[in-house]
């Protein structure tokens, strides 16, 4: 195999590594990522939440257009603007979250990665590549052809 049909060096374990360590790291990594796939989740809930509290203000307005202020007066009073947990709008919510799960999560990751594999990323991943690829045959090259950060 040619040196230009190899990984860079930053997808490379480095010297002294072991398999366990790669394979651990590998599972934190996954770990961080259904962190990232909930926390696209809670801004989707974010947005949603407060594009119905909109929806909900403009639904009021028409009621009491069409009379209904009774109704109208109930929805605005008891639903519109409403906390959706105790205290908490929808960003209050995504802002701790942020600020403390998530941050704490990115942060410990990074920590582990840097005392163990000298800060590489994805090193699993890099290594399943290496493992499945057909090596020598186009559109299956060890790294990019386009210039970018990770081309030789």
């Amino acid at each position: 195999m040619s040196e230009q049909d190899l990984p860079t060096a930053e997808h490379q374990r480095p010297d002294g590594v072991d398999d366990a360590t790669v394979e651990a790291l590998g599972k934190l990594s996954e770990a961080l990522e259904v962190v990232e796939d909930a926390r696209g989740h809670l801004y989707g809930f974010h947005r949603l939440t407060g594009t119905a509290d909109l929806a909900l203000g403009e639904a009021v307005d028409l009621l009491r257009k069409a009379g209904h202020d009774e109704v109208a007066d109930r929805l605005q009073t008891e639903l519109v603007g409403r906390n959706v947990v105790e205290g908490r709008w929808t960003f209050q919510i995504v802002e701790d979250y942020d600020d403390s799960y998530y941050s704490t999560f990115k942060r410990l990751e990074a920590d582990a990665r840097d005392r163990l594999v000298q800060g590489r990323r994805h090193l699993y991943e890099a290594e399943m590549k290496e493992a499945r690829r057909t090596h020598g045959r186009r559109h299956h090259e060890a790294t990019p052809r386009d210039g970018g950060p990770q081309a030789r």
